[in-house]
């Protein structure tokens, strides 16, 4: 695979993500692994596990923005730029993933 720059990737805060979230602006899809998501998950996210990660299985946004997650912001950065290599204007991130988020005092539910 062809090793592409990510600075066409926006990293978002998750202080960005968790306001976007409020205001039902953003899809956000989690790319960890079943067993990463059965101890915890951000309320409101769709999973795509990076192990089968197909961009064409992103359920339509809508008016949302795309934004991927994962456990520290390296497959988020990933399946973002396999979703851009589809032809697909996803362009952000939650960065530092769900420990950042954890980190900021967000909630997780199980």
């Amino acid at each position: 695979m062809a090793h592409q720059a990510h600075d066409e990737i926006r990293d978002l805060t998750p202080e960005q993500v968790a306001d976007a979230l409020s205001r039902d602006a953003i899809l956000l899809v989690d790319v960890r692994e079943p067993h990463e998501i059965a101890q915890e998950r951000i309320a409101g996210s769709v999973f795509l596990p990076m192990s089968q990660f197909d961009p064409a299985g992103i359920p339509d946004p809508g008016e949302r923005t795309v934004v991927f997650s994962c456990g520290s912001g390296i497959r988020s950065l990933r399946a973002a730029a396999i979703a851009q290599a589809a032809g697909l204007h996803y362009d952000a991130h939650l960065a530092g993933g769900i420990k950042a988020w954890k980190a900021a005092g967000f909630p997780t539910e199980r």
